[in-house]
């Protein structure tokens, strides 16, 4: 009940604000028309392989709306902020583990902008590119489970940043990093066959192609659900990460203004 309560309190808190998010939703899709009307031009002279220019419309479309929900999260879920503020001291002293409060709250976060930001923007570019859907009800649940284990890694992800702020002065770097790579290793607007060798490689030795590019296949009908337990697998690991560094931090603790 705490945990549900802290996701709708995160959820209600953003409704505050939906006028502004609109104008977010209004320059993401502006930026997802663009990818695609750029893989329309190119697809004019060529194949694209497998995909298509269909495909590579449905593939550069999908993975613009999911990034609310698997990137778009909040940088270090928070935790620099309160390091700075010195607000960690109080957060560590809560009778409730410090990856699981701020994991809930993001949550809200997540199902907010899966509600008023991933939605209406697949809504449009369904209507505007005819974008297929899975025949087979398979296909979407293991999409569904796909995104939510995406959108779980991402939390792990920034979590990791976030605590880092108890060592550094400046985490904001490793959240660049971290978009830098999403972009690059997670299949954002590029798919990981169409990389050189060595770099598709070093993707899949990272939990970054789980983030985009293995729910998109799936839902595009290119991947198998098998997949899944790659993200499974990285979700144990980065789950065990987090809670080993949740025990250093307790141990040690600089809070920078507090």
């Amino acid at each position: 009940m705490l945990y549900f309560t802290l996701a709708s309190k995160a959820y209600a808190r953003n409704l505050q604000y939906r006028g502004a998010h609109m104008v977010h939703n209004l320059a993401s899709a502006m930026f997802g028309f663009m990818y695609a009307c750029i893989w329309i031009g190119l697809g004019k002279d060529h194949s694209l392989g497998e995909y298509g220019t269909q495909g590579m419309v449905n593939y550069i479309t999908f993975t613009q709306a999911c990034l609310w929900i698997t990137s778009f999260i909040t940088g270090g879920l928070g935790i620099p902020q309160s390091v700075r503020t010195g607000q960690i001291a109080l957060d560590l002293m809560r009778p409730v583990h410090l990856f699981s409060h701020a994991m809930a709250r993001e949550w809200g976060q997540i199902a907010y902008q899966f509600v008023y930001k991933s939605i209406p923007i697949y809504l449009l570019y369904f209507f505007v590119f005819s974008l297929q859907v899975p025949n087979q009800w398979t296909a979407m649940l293991y999409t569904v489970l796909g995104l939510l284990g995406a959108s779980y890694l991402s939390i792990c992800i920034n979590y990791l940043i976030g605590v880092s702020a108890l060592w550094t002065t400046e985490s904001s770097w490793l959240y660049w990093a971290n978009s830098a790579l999403i972009n690059l290793l997670a299949g954002f607007f590029i798919p990981l066959e169409w990389l050189p060798g060595p770099l598709e490689n070093l993707a899949w030795m990272s939990p970054y192609p789980y983030l985009l590019y293995v729910p998109t296949t799936i839902y595009l009908g290119t991947g198998s659900g098998s997949a899944l337990w790659g993200t499974l697998l990285w979700c144990v690991l980065m789950t065990v990460c987090c809670l080993l560094a949740t025990r250093l931090l307790r141990r040690k603790v600089e809070v920078q203004g507090g």
